[in-house]
């Protein structure tokens, strides 16, 4: 059954064309992503949609009787409702039936009210309802029904608008960044709850697990075409290689065939067949066809940033609370050159406010912070950049740097910088206002890199930016050398750039894990999986870094064993290398410097070994 038709749209502002001739349909019980660069008019296309704003030409038609409903990124709320004033002011009629019973049940006296509602609850048979509503909020944590909107944060009133959407059990479904402003956990049960309910889907996200799991179709807007996946992210993934080598042979064909006719059009009299005019005409076509050039740009740059030295960033006992809520007690921790860490954990744990501390932003309530002397920090915070009125794009990134440094003598203007996050240049002269709020991201982005830092730390760096710019910005933070610190709720980003993980788990109390968040939620299926045991035989979570007693080897242990197996081998292949160096003629300083490398190196060599063998023997 078709809901939806969408028919030859177009949208532009003035010289600026979002899309135009787009067409598809969306039938009954799909779950479609849709895929496209910030500024290409994502954003507008849900809007139309949602009958926000109209197509300059085309149309959109609804199968008669359906109910819709839309999540867009900022929620428009009623500011003076509280929140269960505004999930039942919608208008869901079984919501109503509850609101009738739970008001009843506040006033047990009135016990013919109180039999009516019972009786309409009946009839309605709004008891599973109820209790779904009740579960939806507590996954949601929305707990104080209530609080008014005005008093929300920004993120609490994209929960609420996602509660009343999922409430009002609408037949199809618009969302624009669903995951936005959710903690991992919340994500997890949203991508359940889609799976198992028949809700027809078309939304954007940049969350590719999401895409993955919930999706069974991708349509991608790419440089003005539409493209039809009939399957979920890594189906999209394959079929698009598959489609991208295809176009560059088609290319290539092109290039040659140009070639000859060029050479037959050199060639020819002035006077011309009408066989011959057909073929000059089909000519432009294959010159079209041939100079095709694909946009896209990789960062792949090799940076020249500050050498980090031996000490780098030291955490003392830091503690710090809010009132009564303790967020850090006796927090340690030495982090070491070229770490990639993750920082897990739900929304109020004191993520945001250790990178604070660590930054220097804030001073700790007890213990101190020792920052080496060569530590440049690059810091991308939620809050982004203040734009003052009438900037450009390109104006904006020189107040930070004109240039990064490269290897080799080399650099990479803030032009450039520019061009490899996806601003072109006609692009950089345009006005910041005229940016969308993808696009303001990455122009952030962009000015924490221009000062090119050898600490890197990322506040919640995946949220508004598009899927081609996140594949972007993590080719980049693969090459990055310095150290790494990401808070993130987007698991496959996670994934793919930390190798150890800060988890946040409340009460000050922080878990670290040796794997990305892949493995740590493999970790705690097998405890959850493992069979009970009384106290006295068993550690208890907090613990699971201790040694075992059974002999064997824990999750964490078996994977500290295989990073060492790594470790150590990338350690010798060092050593080889510098041990080469003193067979170069060396000035004593250069013997000096060599050699206390050298002993760094071997010491460390020692300490991995005898942890290795450690490791080694207990599995034995």
């Amino acid at each position: 059954m078709n809901y939806l038709s969408v028919e030859n749209i177009a949208k532009a502002y003035g010289e600026r064309v979002l899309f135009k001739e787009i067409s598809f349909g969306i039938n009954e019980g799909q779950k479609v992503g849709f895929i496209a660069k910030n500024g290409t008019g994502k954003t507008s296309l849900l809007n139309i949609l949602a009958g926000f704003d109209i197509p300059d030409d085309g149309k959109v038609v609804y199968r008669k009787n359906i109910t819709t409903a839309f999540l867009p990124q900022e929620p428009n709320l009623d500011q003076h409702l509280t929140i269960q004033e505004t999930i039942f002011s919608s208008e869901n009629e079984t919501l109503a039936i509850i609101n009738r019973y739970e008001k009843a049940l506040q006033n047990p006296n009135d016990t013919d009210a109180y039999q009516k509602a019972f009786e309409e609850m009946e009839a309605a048979q709004a008891w599973d309802f109820e209790t779904q509503y009740k579960q939806i909020l507590s996954k949601l944590k929305l707990e104080d029904l209530t609080k008014e909107v005005k008093y929300l944060s920004g993120g609490q009133k994209k929960r609420l608008a996602l509660a009343v959407m999922l409430l009002q059990k609408p037949d199809f479904i618009i969302m624009d960044e669903p995951t936005n402003h959710l903690d991992l956990d919340m994500i997890e049960w949203l991508e359940e709850y889609f799976k198992k309910e028949n809700f027809t889907i078309f939304m954007v996200t940049h969350d590719r697990y999401f895409l993955e799991r919930v999706c069974n179709e991708i349509v991608e807007l790419d440089h003005g075409q539409l493209y039809t996946y009939k399957g979920n992210y890594g189906y999209y993934l394959d079929k698009k290689d598959a489609r991208m080598a295809m176009e560059a042979s088609n290319t290539e064909k092109a290039k040659q065939l140009y070639k000859k006719e060029l050479d037959w059009m050199r060639r020819q009299p002035k006077a011309r067949t009408t066989k011959s005019k057909s073929r000059i005409d089909d000519f432009q076509d294959i010159k079209d066809r041939a100079h095709k050039r694909r946009q896209d740009h990789e960062v792949q740059l090799e940076l020249n940033m500050e050498r980090l030295g031996s000490k780098v960033v030291e955490l003392h006992n830091i503690g710090k609370s809010y009132e009564d809520n303790q967020l850090l007690k006796n927090f340690s921790y030495n982090f070491k050159r070229g770490e990639r860490i993750g920082i897990i954990g739900k929304n109020g744990t004191g993520k945001s406010t250790f990178l604070n501390i660590l930054t220097g932003s804030i001073n700790p309530d007890a213990g101190k912070v020792v920052i080496g002397e060569t530590i440049k920090f690059g810091y991308y915070t939620q809050k982004g950049i203040t734009i003052k009125p009438g900037q450009k794009v390109i104006e904006v990134i020189r107040e930070f740097g004109d240039y990064i440094p490269l290897k080799k003598g080399r650099q990479i203007s803030a032009q450039q910088l520019l061009e490899r996050f996806l601003f072109d240049r006609k692009k950089q002269y345009d006005f910041v206002e005229k940016l969308s709020g993808g696009e303001k991201k990455r122009l952030y982005l962009c000015t924490v890199l221009i000062q090119n830092p050898n600490f890197l730390i990322l506040d919640e760096p995946t949220n508004d930016l598009d899927i081609v710019t996140l594949n972007v910005l993590e080719s980049f933070l693969l090459d990055f050398p310095g150290c790494l610190v990401v808070v993130s709720h987007d698991r496959y980003f996670m994934d793919k750039i930390v190798d150890h993980l800060f988890v946040f788990q409340g009460n000050a109390e922080v878990q670290d894990f040796p794997g990305n968040y892949s493995d740590y939620r493999e970790y705690e299926e097998t405890l959850a999986e493992a069979p009970k045991k009384p106290a006295s035989q068993t550690e208890t979570k907090k613990d699971w870094k201790k040694d075992s007693t059974s002999g064997k080897l824990s999750y964490s242990e078996q994977k500290e064993f295989g990073r060492l197996e790594k470790e150590i081998a990338k350690l010798e292949k060092k050593k080889e290398k510098l041990q080469q160096k003193f067979l170069e003629e060396l000035n004593p300083d250069e013997i000096k410097e060599n050699s206390i490398k050298l002993q760094e190196i071997e010491d460390e060599i020692e300490n991995k070994t005898e942890r290795w063998f450690e490791l080694g023997a207990e599995m034995e």
